[in-house]
């Protein structure tokens, strides 16, 4: 089966999908840096609402292209709303705790989301945790506390929210899963940008600017929004090229990007303890990404040699 699927895509496909999906990473971490430097002049309920603004004309296009508007007769409406939810509570606590949070640290707390996904499956979904991705997830969560140790100097309010954000995201990711099959990626996305703006817009009102903003500051918000947008998109071509199985690892290219960012346009470098638990993260999520794959990759060849 996987070997026909396989020859259904075009010649190229497959690294053409990595290097889309690189170029995902890449807008990610670029509009998080964009927004730690915005965050300086506007309130964050703003900056979220702008975001939104411009994902919604994304997620129109793509409905069109999808060739049916009417998102309402989606089933699963319930899962849908929470999915979105999730997300918008995923964006205000990101972009409220990037007001504080060094960019490096709070994308590393960020990125325990995968582990916490391993973490609630047995309850959420149902799954069987194996002892060895177990000890993955307590390596993850000691590389998480290495960062959010005491006396790291990090904001308790920034790293409460980080944290909050990463068990939504988690949360996300398994509705996305319940979900694959049963609902179109574009009436996924669609659901979730009505939601994320309706719920990002409720506290925008009482943290507008006080001052006349700029056409120009706004168009620019826009276009950091439309980049967050895009950079979703770009994930579902990629991963209708290439299969999950051999992106998953490299999603923590991000995280290098993030390190990066803080160190080279913050002047926030992550001290060398929080390097370390930054490097037990990154280890533990690759090895849970990989050993996810493995018992159905073996079960792939078993079945082609019947």
């Amino acid at each position: 089966m996987s070997a026909a699927i396989a020859s259904l895509r075009p010649p190229g496909s497959r690294s053409a999908g990595v290097a889309i999906f690189f170029c995902a990473l890449v807008a990610f971490a670029s509009y998080d840096a964009f927004c730690k430097y915005m965050l300086q002049f506007y309130p964050a309920p703003f900056v979220n609402v702008m975001r939104y603004f411009a994902v919604i004309g994304i997620a129109f296009a793509m409905l069109l292209h999808h060739g049916d508007l009417r998102i309402w007769r989606a089933p699963q409406k319930p899962l849908l709303l929470l999915r979105g939810v999730m997300l918008a509570t995923v964006a205000t606590c990101f972009m409220t705790a990037l007001l504080w949070m060094p960019l490096a640290e709070a994308t590393a707390i960020y990125f325990t989301a995968p582990l916490l996904m391993v973490a609630l499956s047995p309850w959420l979904l149902g799954e069987t945790v194996r002892r060895s991705r177990w000890i993955a997830v307590t390596v993850g969560f000691g590389g998480m506390l290495l960062i959010v140790r005491p006396g790291g100097n990090l904001p308790l309010l920034g790293t409460v929210l980080m944290a909050v954000s990463a068990v939504c995201y988690a949360i996300f990711q398994l509705l996305t899963r319940r979900l694959a099959g049963h609902v179109a990626s574009p009436v996924q996305y669609a659901y979730t940008a009505i939601v994320c703006l309706v719920v990002t817009a409720i506290p925008a009102p009482f943290f507008w600017p006080a001052q006349h903003v700029p056409v120009g500051d706004v168009l620019l918000l826009l276009a950091g929004g439309a980049c967050s947008g895009a950079a979703q998109w770009l994930l579902l071509a990629a991963f209708s090229r290439v299969e999950a199985s051999t992106l998953a690892p490299l999603n923590y290219f991000q995280l290098l990007l993030a390190v990066g960012f803080s160190t080279v346009w913050f002047h926030r470098p992550p001290d060398p303890i929080a390097i370390a638990g930054i490097a037990l993260i990154m280890a533990a999520g690759i090895y849970l990404a990989r050993a996810r794959t493995a018992p159905r990759q073996s079960a792939a060849r078993a079945a082609a040699h019947q």
